[in-house]
């Protein structure tokens, strides 16, 4: 099975461009990290004291996503969809069954750190680069209207999101087996994915 991970900071492209890639070339499936945060308690009480929680490996359930992971990559096949829910602070499972799944597609915050534990799994990295100004703006748009924050509040949390990304990501930070892109905007996505899937 084909894996590619896309990673970036908050408001880069990753879930458009994981959308472009699963619409012109069928028997695929997207892993998003974003609905793999923790539940319950402790992503409701955590962000009270830890700034970024949502940005932080803390944050993340790190269990689950394996065990996903891990039985679409082995079995070819996914039974479920889950949404996060980041209001409530809860995952819905969706029963949607998918087989014959042929490349799986890793996006979101926690892509390259997930990227890294992988043992032995040759994976093609696309790291997209947008400037700060425009992801920002994507992020205070998402926020407001899907996750219940007000403008000032959006405009905070992502500014300590940004600098949290790349405190914690140093360049060339993922391993040396694999096939790395950067996406920029003047990039040509077609011929990228041409690479990929020829």
């Amino acid at each position: 099975m084909k894996l590619i991970f896309i990673s970036g900071p908050s408001g880069s492209g990753k879930t458009t461009l994981s959308n472009q890639i699963i619409q012109k070339n069928k028997n695929g499936i997207v892993l998003s990290t974003d609905n793999y945060y923790k539940t319950g308690l402790i992503s409701k009480l955590l962000p009270k004291f830890i700034e970024g929680f949502f940005d932080r490996s803390i944050s993340f359930n790190n269990e689950l996503f394996k065990k996903d992971f891990d039985f679409i990559y082995k079995n070819g096949i996914s039974i479920y969809d889950r949404y996060y829910n980041f209001e409530k602070k809860t995952i819905q499972n969706i029963l949607n069954e998918k087989n014959n799944i042929s490349f799986l597609i890793v996006e979101g915050i926690f892509a390259k750190e997930f990227s890294n534990t992988l043992n032995n799994k040759d994976y093609i990295f696309l790291e997209i680069k947008t400037k700060k100004n425009e992801c920002m703006k994507r992020v205070i748009q998402r926020d407001i209207k899907e996750r219940g924050k007000d403008k000032k509040q959006a405009e905070h949390d992502f500014l300590k999101s940004w600098s949290i990304y790349y405190e914690k990501f140093k360049p060339h930070s993922i391993k040396n087996n694999t096939n790395k892109f950067i996406i920029e905007q003047n990039t040509d996505v077609a011929q990228i994915m041409k690479k990929l899937f020829n």
